[in-house]
């Protein structure tokens, strides 16, 4: 039996006409005439009584119900995998940085969901070299990192990039200043990721450090960025950030920036390379909307949304 046979028996018996099915199915009356009774004999049951106007017989009234079902089933199936192939439904495992979950992932989270509300997205919070591993392993679709990232079978696409800046406690001799050179801080205690959290900002403090003439005195290591912010509040030390952490509203820091404008932090999102689905191309879509305004487009989603609410899974 063929799908064909379906269709032109619905269209007989919904016309109960022969004629008329076969305009509508755009066939001549003959051929649809000879598959009906081929379909008849491979179900071994009579259809339709034909008299001058022809009727369902009681096998075809009973077939009819479940032909029709079986014809949505299948219409209901092709579209629900053109949507999977253009990105609409589906599943999409993402892993990101903590850092990132108060400044730019929520805004992001929140368009594509808005965009693609049929496709599950299970969220991971995981450093960088967890990350990478889980997409050479296949645990993750995409991550969201600090950039740059080079890794062999993986592409990066930059969505951000933003400058660093410093935060200080208001009581700082360098708060009231309209921007700070590194090398003023070169007496201060810093607050810091852990190597295995901060990649490449740590790098890119490492390397102005270095280039102030100074190593940097790292007095506290913490793997969350509003963690950070509350200690420099609290004066344990200072914190070279990217700029998107103003968005953070802590009383008692004050954000001031460099002297040194070559300080960039990139972020970016990672896929492997052989992936091709739709689904992933559109959250590249997405990020990368989300992220054209820079800062200033952040603060505006801020602004529109003040109480989203971010929780990882």
């Amino acid at each position: 039996m063929e799908l064909r046979h379906l269709r032109y028996f619905v269209a007989v018996a919904e016309e109960m006409h022969f004629g008329r099915a076969a305009r509508r199915l755009n066939i001549s009356q003959p051929p649809l005439s000879i598959q009906i009774r081929h379909l008849e004999e491979e179900l071994g049951v009579t259809l339709f009584v034909r008299k001058k106007a022809i009727e369902l017989t009681p096998a075809g009234k009973e077939f009819l119900i479940y032909a029709t079902g079986a014809l949505l089933k299948v219409q209901q199936g092709m579209r629900s995998a053109q949507r999977v192939q253009q990105g609409e439904v589906g599943e999409l495992s993402v892993g990101f940085m903590g850092s990132m979950a108060y400044t730019y992932l929520p805004w992001q989270l929140k368009f594509f969901r808005e965009k693609f509300p049929g496709v599950e997205l299970k969220l991971y919070e995981q450093d960088t070299r967890t990350q990478l591993k889980a997409l050479h392993d296949g645990d993750l679709n995409v991550g969201i990192v600090r950039g740059p990232i080079c890794s062999r079978g993986l592409s990066a696409v930059k969505i951000l990039t933003e400058p660093l800046i410093v935060a200080l406690p208001v009581s700082h001799r360098c708060a009231q200043t309209r921007e700070v050179s590194v090398a003023e801080l070169a007496e201060d205690c810093l607050i810091m990721f852990p190597r295995r959290v901060g990649g490449s900002l740590n790098d890119e403090v490492t390397r102005l450090c270095d280039r102030a003439g100074f190593s940097p005195k790292v007095s506290q290591e913490v793997i969350q960025l509003h963690v950070v912010v509350s200690l420099v509040s609290a004066g344990i030390g200072i914190a070279i950030v990217p700029e998107s952490t103003r968005l953070f509203s802590v009383s008692g820091v004050v954000f001031r920036p460099l002297v040194e404008k070559n300080a960039h932090v990139s972020t970016e999102v990672v896929f492997r390379e052989d992936d091709s689905s739709q689904v992933v191309r559109e959250f590249l879509a997405v990020a990368r909307d989300v992220a054209s305004g820079g800062l200033s487009g952040l603060e505006r989603f801020r602004t529109a949304v003040p109480d989203l609410q971010f929780h990882s899974q």
